[in-house]
């Protein structure tokens, strides 16, 4: 498992967030974006988190 939470610089569709996240918690990132994606369908600020980790997050080396 990584340790640090940064956006990849391969294996990205749009921003590479979703890519991070399952790259740090060792899943495949097809998981971590059909959550993302699911989780839309509810209430909620997901897609302002999505836009904040896009810019907090740092680019891998």
């Amino acid at each position: 498992m990584n340790a640090r939470l940064a956006r990849p610089r391969h294996n990205r569709v749009i921003a590479g967030v979703c890519a991070g996240i399952a790259e740090r918690f060792g899943v495949a990132p097809f998981t971590v974006r059909l959550i993302f994606l699911l989780s839309c369908l509810l209430p909620g600020p997901q897609f302002l988190i999505y836009l904040a980790l896009w810019v907090l997050l740092p680019q891998e080396p």
